[in-house]
Order: structure tokens, then sequence, then C-alpha cells
């Protein structure tokens, strides 16, 4: 193996690298930059010539690292990412004339609290900003935001490795929703009324217990769930038709709550959800990335009044 000479590498193969690591093929990475496929491979033929090292092995239809590659990726970033700051000045964000797209991963619910007042700040803020909303599995939350298919994302907690990092953001108590004229509707509901009840669940996953029936499950009750459904909006359809109860955070009641139901506490203490906000640790230092994570926080907290929800019209039932 022979020692690649810094004078003779064009910078621009690192974008390229860079562009492929993040996507995980030539294609997309060409579409990323712009360029064409064969002008995305040739780069690459170059820099592995140069480097002595293949860089990226084909499996099916991804471009996978190698470990050369996969030992590159940080210091090839934090280069580029002065560089480019040496380039703006001071290394500095400034929003009004950025031109960049921002990769957010938000499960479903959390996009209709965090997306109005965001794009609304950017509107103001930051007109060349674009973002793009994803929704990865949480077993692979880490990965992509190790690769960059994400700048951010966020969730509940969940194990992460030391290399990414995470900031609570809000806890969001969990209410009930029901539709007008329920049985339940008149009054608060009782914990008996609550568990002889029938349920809709919303979740991700094909089995097994939501989140809240996990926390119900530790205090000995357990509901009867008669539906499983991937998105809330759905569920609350569903809910304002039937007699079926939903359980969710109280900021989604206070969002997305159809014409039809009415809000209740839980008649039962269960902990708030806790939502957290995830990054790579080499954007740690990015100014554009620490400019967009104080603006992601504040719609959440703004959601959340004193640990209770805030109101919900005429729909509302809470005292």
């Amino acid at each position: 193996m022979h020692a690649a000479n810094i004078s003779r590498l064009d910078l621009n193969l690192f974008v390229v690298f860079d562009a492929i690591y993040r996507e995980g093929s030539i294609t997309r990475a060409a579409a990323l930059l712009n360029l064409t496929q064969p002008a995305v491979s040739h780069a690459l033929a170059r820099l592995r010539e140069q480097l002595d090292d293949r860089l990226f092995e084909r499996r099916g239809r991804e471009m996978v690292p190698t470990a050369r590659a996969r030992a590159l990726v940080t210091p090839v970033r934090e280069a580029l990412r002065e560089l480019q700051g040496c380039l703006t000045g001071a290394g500095g964000f400034d929003p009004a004339s950025a031109r960049r797209t921002f990769m957010l991963g938000l499960r479903d619910g959390l996009e209709a609290c965090v997306l109005p007042p965001l794009m609304l700040s950017l509107a103001e803020q930051a007109p060349g900003v674009a973002v793009q909303s994803l929704m990865v599995p949480r077993r692979e939350l880490a990965s992509n935001l190790a690769a960059g298919r994400l700048d951010l994302a966020m969730d509940v907690q969940i194990p992460v490795d030391a290399e990414i990092h995470q900031q609570h953001l809000v806890d969001v108590p969990l209410v009930l929703m029901m539709r007008e004229g329920h049985p339940l509707s008149n009054s608060q509901p009782g914990l008996e009324d609550y568990l002889a009840a029938r349920h809709v669940l919303v979740s991700s996953r094909h089995r097994g217990p939501g989140l809240e029936d996990f926390a119900m499950a530790r205090q000995g009750h357990r509901r009867q769930v008669v539906l499983r459904c991937q998105h809330y909006q759905s569920a609350m359809a569903v809910v304002a038709e039937t007699d079926l109860l939903l359980t969710l955070p109280a900021m989604l009641a206070e969002r997305l709550a159809p014409p039809g139901v009415v809000i209740r506490e839980l008649p039962l203490s269960l902990s708030p959800l806790s939502l957290y906000l995830y990054w790579h640790r080499d954007h740690e230092a990015d100014p554009a990335h620490r400019w967009l994570r104080t603006r992601l926080g504040a719609p959440l907290r703004g959601a959340v009044i004193g640990g209770r929800p805030s109101a919900v019209g005429k729909n509302s039932a809470l005292p």
C-alpha cells in the first residue's frame, strides 16, 4: 500500500466520497451532487487509485464502505466542514443566505407538531433552507445519523452509542380521546371504565404492546386493544366514529384532533412521554446544525404548558 500525496489529491474527490458514503449509492450520490453517474464513478475510481483501497464494495444495490472508508469519513467530513467554514467566514452560519437541505428523522404525529412552526421560522429567517422529513426504524436511527442520511432525529429515549449525541427536549403527558356522545364522555372516566373499554393502538411495529401498555403492565393493568394502526390521524378518524378509545400524547391531540371528539385525562398515572433530539458527534460543532437544533425544541415545549396539554377548543374537557 502506498501513501497518498496530498498535493496530488483533488479535494472534489472527497466531496464525492462523502456523498457516496451518505447515500450508499453512486446513482443517488450523483443526483445529490447534480453530476452524471459516470462522473461520480470516475471520481471514485481516481480516489481508489490515490488511496490504494476500494473504499466501497457493492452488495446488491448498496455501496458498503470498507474499513478504510469508515476510518476516513469522520476526518474527511471535519476537514470539508472546516474548509467550508473558512470560505463562508469564520466558520459561521448565515441563515439568510444559506442554501442547504436538512434531513430530519420524525415519526408519525411529530411532523404535525414540528414542521409547521419550523417551516414558518425558516421562511422568515432562512428562506434558502429546505427540509426533508423521513421515518426510519428505531434500530436504524444511529446508522442513518452516522452515515449522514439523517442530520437530526427526534424520538423517545433509545439506547445509542457514544458517537450519537442526544438532548432531552420535553416531557409530554398522555391523554385520552373519545368521540362526542361516547358513553364515557359526560364525565371523567374511572380506571375500571378505561380497562373495560375497547382501544386503538398506534404503532409502527407489527406486533407487541405499545409504550403505554408496557407502563400499564408494570402497574398490573391490561387493556383490550382491538385495532392496531400505523398513524394517529387514522386512529383519530376511527375514534370519531366508533366507541374505541385512543391514548395519545397531549400535543398530538392539540394539533390533530378532528371535529367530534373530546379529550379527557387518563384515569391512571403514566409517566409522560420523554422526547429527545439525536445527532452524530461529527455535527456537534457545525454552526448550521447548532442553529437548527435550537429551533426544533421550541415548538414542542410550546405545545406543553405546565405539564398539561394546551386547550383543544370546544372539544377539550380538561380542567
